[in-house]
């Protein structure tokens, strides 16, 4: 699988000779199977909705929204604040049995993740969803920090939503860079990433620790606990296949050097085979090596 990622970096020169325009610079990757990139811009109150193509991103629409009443930044549960980051759908509610103010439809985001959880955010119920019938287009701060936007917009927006694949990214203001930056950008988390396989595939738990930051915390246990216990669970359960796939590649909007890889990981071990959708946050070192941070699946 490996091999499938790498073409990639065999194909995207062909990609950028033509004309090198500035992109959003935080799709690096996308899997055919992503087609839909949302990016809400929250200085602008704009909601952008790109189309992913073999030359890049491709603006298909962009909407008004509303964000938290308190603005964003999200840290504790109730501040009323939209958080930033890298987010996903988790799923899609029918809101006809909760208040009206949701409008026709909501899509639940993961806020928190395990970069959130890392920095000790707390919440929970961050939404992209509509309005009351009638009340007209919102101020751009009037939500408990979800994001909200007109019912005709949201239900168009709804056909173009996967749950557990759409991204949406919020930042304050959308930062661009050329293909070739992204790119370059690309290509290391590519390498590191291909590291991280081929160590775990191949039981290098030497090389497969080292790429772990010394601040790696994974539910409560710090990197060297966690050590302990990948290396006794590597020896009593040796791997007979690995491999990943539908692997999608982000750079953070608010932290610089920060990346997200996302895939699905599938392994099997004493004969019985596991199938997941992983993340791992990177974070570039002073020395620019990339090291993984956080992780967790979905």
């Amino acid at each position: 699988m490996l091999r499938c990622i790498l073409c990639w970096i065999v194909l995207w020169p062909c990609l950028v000779v033509a004309q090198d325009v500035a992109q959003p610079a935080y799709v690096l990757l996308l899997p055919t199977s992503v087609q839909t990139v949302l990016i809400a811009e929250t200085d602008t109150a704009t909601l952008y909705r790109y189309r992913s193509d073999a030359a890049g991103l491709v603006l298909e629409n962009e909407q008004r929204i509303s964000v938290g009443q308190n603005g964003v930044g999200k840290q504790t549960s109730g501040d009323r604040r939209t958080p930033l980051g890298i987010y996903f759908i988790l799923e899609e509610l029918d809101t006809s049995n909760i208040h009206e103010k949701y409008g026709p439809v909501a899509f639940p985001l993961d806020y928190p993740n395990a970069w959130d959880a890392l920095h000790d955010r707390t919440g929970y119920g961050i939404w992209i969803h509509g309005v009351a019938p009638g009340s007209g287009l919102r101020p751009a701060r009037d939500t408990d920090g979800c994001i909200a936007l007109p019912n005709t917009e949201l239900l168009v927006l709804q056909r173009y939503l996967t749950p557990a694949r759409t991204p949406v990214i919020v930042t304050r203001s959308i930062r661009r860079a050329s293909r070739v930056q992204i790119a370059q950008a690309r290509d290391a988390l590519l390498t590191a990433l291909g590291s991280w396989v081929a160590s775990y595939r191949d039981g290098d738990w030497h090389r497969f620790l080292g790429l772990y930051a010394d601040e790696f915390t994974y539910r409560g246990m710090s990197r060297e606990e966690w050590s302990a216990f990948r290396l006794e669970s590597a020896g009593n359960s040796p791997l007979t296949e690995f491999v990943i796939d539908e692997v999608m590649l982000l750079a953070d909007p608010e932290e610089p050097g920060l990346y997200i890889s996302r895939f699905r990981q599938q392994s099997a071990e004493s004969g019985r085979s596991v199938t997941i959708t992983k993340r791992l946050y990177w974070r570039a070192t002073a020395s620019g090596e990339l090291k993984v941070v956080a992780e967790d699946n979905g």
